[in-house]
């Protein structure tokens, strides 16, 4: 994909928003203005640029998780690198099968990398300060003086290719292409399509600061792909990947290789199989890497580390496959669900103090996710389109080792809009069924350890809600006995501790109100949230709800849907069906997703592509806290 080929198959913009009338002086909007006079650059070619880059938003002078600071996303990434937190967020067996358990593998502590060793792209802040004469530290806190950097780093992006500093948006196109920091034509054409969409179409949109921008619809917004000639970006090789044409995708695979020595079941790092003719694709598991891309792509390709299907530099929403979607990864911490999995790494670390992600990201996923899901009949809701902090662990040992990413500041409800399916009311207000939904923005629950253990996150829009015991802010959190077995303490607001919050898009079943709050049947107990009419946490919604079968005081719930032990045939062991530790009693009810016929894929030998036991003993799954669950169909009666 390069040239007019790649512009054409990119010209498939994911939003349309109506261009609001010009906002009245506010501070960031007259630094557009000023900047787009003093360096010649078209307003709308600024506005536009930005928005794909941070939506317009400040951020507090905190860095992307690709080290961009500001509106502009000027990166100094070694900074940002040597300022970041580190953590740990979970000790799961990442292929989760008792048959071949395996340690997390270490990925080992890597140096912060000089500045002179990383590539342009990734050190345009020091480049702009020397530009415009401010200093870096101006160029990463102040927003004003960040929208600057960034018109004097496309001023001279424009010179340098020849061409004249125009004010009609359509003459720079190679500028913008440019300005993604992309290494090939098909990626730098994807981020320029993409800002030639949000001019074209129009934007507006309250910042992060409550200024409201306004991008007005300019019809001149037309690409010239031809303009990439001279930009002098490599072609991008995408043969063989399973990409949708409106992504740059290029094949980087994770080998598959026996690690020596006699033992048939010492291999690496993923598994072969034939799906979906073996087994079916029912999910897509959206992850954080918790690592920069260049080490992202170095552990993936590590025999003796782990794999999954797909991972997406934040920086641009460059994409690189490493597993066929035949095959299984193991990325989810859960081997029922890896076998039916497709898992896609983001560029992220999910504890920054002020983590955010890049539009370029959000949407190179959604496309990525949209497309995937279509190809393989997955569901575009939060029952298949699971984060990996959604992953129950496969028995009640396992659920404190269990990953808590993507984390608390992903964007859901951005996301799903991108991917044309937004959460919204379809049922009557007084039903009994809701899907979590608060304002992202002006949802900002307070949360710990981003820096340091108990000290508070910085103030940051959240998909999440805080769960209570009682309808009272100052009522203890909700109990996870999972994470917390045998009174070892108590749910708490750390960032990574998952055990009392519901996620954006996440349903559940109403099991009171009072005022302005809703509690929600959630491990087993009433959880309260705030969810007051003005300002709603939850939009009321249509869903399959099951409870225990009339008689039952109480039915077991189940990290995987394996097969009952009558089904293994000789050769295979059985696998252990031990529930889960939470109860799930008469009177409960708990949204259900799919129905499931129980399966277990075993393969553990170098070469093989296994065998699939399959039982005669359904299951639902249902969304029974943060994580889901199963329950045997034959355990549960169905309400609509």
């Amino acid at each position: 994909m390069a040239g007019a080929v790649a512009a054409a198959a990119l010209l498939l913009p994911l939003l349309g928003a109506a261009p609001g009338e010009a906002a009245g002086g506010a501070p960031l909007r007259d630094a557009f203005a000023r900047a787009s006079a003093e360096y010649g650059v078209p307003q709308s070619v600024l506005l536009g640029v930005s928005y794909m880059e941070s939506r317009w938003d400040a951020h507090n002078g905190a860095p992307s998780v690709a080290g961009g600071y500001g509106p502009m996303h000027l990166t100094d990434l070694s900074v940002a690198l040597a300022e970041a937190p580190h953590h740990s967020h979970g000790e799961e067996d990442p292929r989760g099968d008792d048959a071949r358990p395996m340690a997390a593998p270490e990925a080992g502590d890597l140096p912060v990398p000089e500045a002179s060793e990383l590539p342009a792209h990734l050190r345009t802040l020091p480049e702009a300060a020397g530009l415009t004469g401010r200093s870096v530290e101006e160029l990463r806190e102040d927003p004003a003086a960040n929208v600057e950097g960034g018109a004097a780093l496309l001023a001279r992006t424009q010179r340098e290719l020849g061409l004249p500093l125009s004010e009609d948006p359509a003459d720079w196109y190679a500028a913008i292409a440019r300005y993604s920091g992309a290494d090939n034509s098909a990626t730098a054409a994807m981020f320029a399509q993409d800002v030639f969409s949000v001019i074209s179409a129009g934007q507006e949109r309250v910042t992060d600061t409550g200024e409201r921008i306004v991008l007005a619809a300019d019809p001149r917004a037309e690409a010239d792909p031809a303009q990439l000639e001279r930009a002098g970006l490599k072609r991008l090789d995408q043969d063989g990947t399973e990409c949708p044409p409106t992504v740059a995708c290029e094949w980087i695979p994770a080998p598959y290789e026996h690690l020596g020595g006699d033992d048939p079941g010492d291999y690496g790092n993923h598994d072969l199989a034939d799906r979906p003719a073996d087994q079916s694709i029912d999910y897509i598991v959206v992850h954080s890497t918790e690592a920069t891309w260049d080490t992202t792509l170095m552990l993936v390709q590590r025999p003796s580390y782990l794999a999954w299907h797909y991972s997406i530099r934040s920086s641009d929403g460059h994409i690189a496959q490493h597993i066929k979607a035949r095959d299984v990864g193991w990325h989810a911490g859960n081997w029922y669900v890896n076998a039916h999995s497709i898992g896609v790494e983001q560029e992220a670390f999910l504890a920054q103090p002020d983590a955010w992600f890049t539009e370029s990201l959000y949407r190179s996923s959604a496309r990525l996710v949209k497309y995937l899901a279509k190809r393989h009949g997955v569901p575009l809701d939060r029952q298949h389109i699971l984060s990996h902090d959604a992953i129950p662990g496969v028995t009640a040992a396992n659920i404190p080792g269990m990953h808590t990413d993507p984390g608390p500041y992903w964007d859901w409800a951005h996301y799903f809009q991108l991917m044309g399916k937004p959460f919204h009311q379809n049922a009557n207000p007084h039903g009994g069924v809701v899907t979590i939904r608060p304002d992202y923005a002006t949802n900002q629950p307070v949360y710990t350890g981003c820096v340091s253990a108990g000290v508070a996150c910085a103030p940051h829009g959240s998909s999440e809600v805080r769960l209570y015991s009682a309808p009272s802010e100052d009522a203890p959190l909700v109990r996870d006995i999972g994470l917390y077995p045998k009174n070892e303490g108590r749910t708490t607001i750390g960032v990574n501790d998952v055990g009392a919050r519901a996620s954006t898009g996440q349903q559940y079943v109403v099991a009171d109100r009072a005022g302005d709050w809703t509690a929600i049947w959630y491990l087993g107990q009433k959880a309260w949230f705030r969810n007051p009419a003005d300002r709603p946490a939850a939009v009321p919604t249509k869903g399959l709800v099951v409870t225990p079968k009339a008689g039952l005081a109480s039915v077991p719930m189940y990290g995987r849907a394996y097969p009952e032990a009558s089904a293994y045939p000789p050769g295979v062991p059985v696998q252990s069906l031990a529930p889960l530790p939470y109860r799930f009693e008469a009177g409960q009810r708990y949204v259900a997703g799919d129905r499931f016929r129980p399966e277990y894929f075993w393969n553990t030998t170098f070469g093989g592509r296994g065998t699939v036991v399959r039982g005669q003993e359904d299951y639902y799954q249902i969304q029974l806290g943060h994580r889901v669950a199963f329950v045997k169909v034959s355990d549960v009666d169905v309400v609509s």
